[in-house]
Formats: C-alpha cells, structure tokens, sequence
C-alpha cells in the first residue's frame, strides 16, 4: 500500500490521464485548496485538450483540460498511505499466517471499488449489470481477500477433543 501510495503521487504530478469525472462543483471546504477538490492537470503528459493551450506556454506539455476534474491520483495517494498505516499497525496483532495479505486483499478491494465511482473508465455491460474492469478486478479482490480470511481462521482454528 505505501509503494501504491507512492506511485499515484507520479500520476498526480505528471497528469497521465488516470484523474476522475469532470468536477465543476464548488469547492465545499473553505480550508481545502482547490487543486485538492477540482484539478485541470495543466502541463498533463496524456497531451489531453489540446484545443486548450495554456497561454504563453511554448513546451509540448502546454495543454490544460478544459474543466476540472477529481484529482483522484492525490485522492489514492491519501487514502492508500492510510491503509498502510492500518496494515503496519495490526501487522503483530494478527497471528495467523496469510490473515495480513487477506487483509490487504480486503482494504485494496474497497478503496479500488470506491475510487472508481468517480474515475473516468469504460463501462461493461454483461448480462444487464454495468461496471468497469477496475470494479470487477476490485470486487475480486475483495471477494479473494473474505475468502482467504475465512479459510486462514478456519484452518488454524484450535482442535477441541
């Protein structure tokens, strides 16, 4: 989760097309900086809306999007240092082997799955249900991560004679 948390920083700084819906509500938290909120990834290597230029820049990076979007590199850059604090706290606690990688399983699963919500993704439609890759691939996870837990306690319950 840290090295995850690390990466997104990459895709935030260098705009490479992995940011969210357009954003054009205002920003609800006064304390909040706007980037934070609402982000028109100006300079993006993705090259995107190239019909918006920014004014006196002469680089082949000198593109902004046209409306802001959720900046949701920054967001999973937040979220997913904080899981990893979660993991590095219970790390001791939990004794069974395999129960901490069944609880990453769990916690990637669920941040993936809720981040997608507002990521700008393909939709699948398959036997009347819409989703994208990335819910389907989080919700395997998540699934995968509930299973293994189970099985783990399971197998290393206590045998009672």
């Amino acid at each position: 989760m840290l090295a995850y948390s690390t990466g997104r920083i990459g895709c935030q700084v260098s705009g490479d097309g992995d940011w969210g819906i357009v954003n054009n509500r205002p920003n609800p938290f006064s304390w909040l900086p706007d980037w934070m909120w609402s982000y028109t990834y100006p300079n993006n290597v993705a090259r995107m809306d190239q019909d918006n230029p920014i004014p006196g820049c002469t680089d082949k990076f000198c593109f902004q999007l046209a409306e802001p979007h959720f900046p949701t590199p920054f967001y999973e850059t937040v979220i997913c240092f904080i899981l990893f604090l979660v993991l590095w706290s219970v790390r001791k606690k939990l004794k069974i082997p395999g129960t901490l990688f069944a609880l990453y399983l769990i916690l990637n699963g669920v941040e993936r799955f809720f981040i997608e919500k507002i990521r700008v993704n393909t939709k699948m439609h398959v036997l009347g249900f819409q989703f994208t890759q990335a819910e389907l691939i989080s919700s395997l996870l998540l699934i995968s991560g509930i299973v293994l837990w189970f099985y783990l306690r399971k197998r290393n319950a206590p045998v009672t004679t």
